[in-house]
């Protein structure tokens, strides 16, 4: 609780306490009021890096966005912001401020917006040297300032852990759900663990866990090799009693298309590891289908031009 409601500010001090309190509860109700647009929030997460969490929120977000879905991709990797590059986007967020005051995103298509830190700074290799406070500010305003519009899917991209990123997107969106990205490999599956108990204990349903690195596609004759080991992810799944999504393999052509900044998997070609992730875009479809609102139109009454229609007149709902 503020200190200003004891009377313990000063008379100069009160004002700027009180205006805090009122900033963040400003800011809230902006948080409340963009979430309230987005269906769907999914968090892309893992306990452990460099298991492809980037990869897979980049070609989810394009691959929902090619199904005609409204899509927003949401970067909160802050001190490794790669989102814009693997999409090919080197421009900055400088548009003009909408009506309202918030912030355009930038526009990969008609139906994918994005939105990044590092679109914002003036020089893309500086660090980001932020603590805890700062990062929680920074995701609350890409909710709150940033116009998003009407989503069909929000996708949020994390960085590794258990740490900032993703206790502020779980306290901020209460809604959100879990995608996590593993590797088959024991010493990946025992950190994605903790992402699992971690969205145990802040309440968040997962969507799924979905086994990346899954196998090696040879780029010459499309066979498999299991150099990462393969099944992993599934027997973590049915530990979990959490819905397993499929395996994505591994094939040189994803890296090379990430460094050019035009994704792979969402390309729409006929190799194994674009037809696992289409299996796999299908399933996450599945798990967090887009409800539509039926909205009921009253007929209006051919009969008479009275609100009371042919009954008699009614003098409490009738202005005749």
């Amino acid at each position: 609780m503020s200190k200003c409601s004891s009377g313990t500010c000063g008379s100069k001090k009160a004002s700027g306490c009180g205006s805090a309190d009122a900033a963040v509860a400003q800011q809230n109700t902006a948080i409340a009021a963009s979430l309230d647009r987005i269906k769907n929030k999914i968090l892309v997460m893992s306990g452990k890096g460099g298991v492809g969490k980037s990869t897979v929120s980049v070609n989810l977000a394009l691959g929902l966005a090619g199904k005609g879905y409204k899509v927003g991709l949401m970067d909160v990797d802050l001190h490794g912001p790669d989102i814009v590059r693997m999409l090919g986007m080197p421009g900055r967020m400088d548009g003009e401020l909408t009506k309202d005051g918030k912030m355009p995103p930038l526009q990969y298509n008609d139906k994918l917006k994005v939105i990044s830190l590092e679109s914002m700074m003036e020089n893309r290799d500086d660090p980001v040297i932020w603590r805890g406070p700062l990062k929680n500010q920074a995701i609350r305003q890409f909710i709150a300032d940033v116009a998003w519009g009407d989503l069909d899917y929000l996708v949020i991209d994390a960085p590794p852990g258990t740490g900032d990123e993703p206790m502020t997107v779980a306290h901020t969106i209460k809604d959100a759900k879990a995608l996590v990205v593993t590797t088959p490999q024991n010493i990946a599956l025992a950190d994605v663990r903790k992402s699992i108990n971690f969205c145990k204990h802040v309440s968040m349903k997962i969507v799924g866990i979905v086994e990346n690195m899954s196998g090696f596609i040879c780029p010459h004759c499309d066979k498999q090799v299991d150099i990462f080991k393969t099944g992993g992810g599934e027997q973590l799944a049915r530990e979990f009693s959490v819905p397993f999504l499929g395996r994505i393999p591994v094939d040189p052509r994803v890296v090379i298309a990430g460094d050019d900044g035009k994704p792979y998997l969402s390309s729409g070609g006929t190799s194994p590891a674009i037809q696992a992730f289409e299996s796999f875009l299908a399933k996450v479809e599945k798990e967090l289908p887009v409800q539509t609102v039926a909205i009921s139109i009253p007929m209006a009454r051919a009969e008479s031009s009275c609100g009371c229609g042919t009954g008699p007149c009614n003098p409490n709902t009738c202005d005749c």
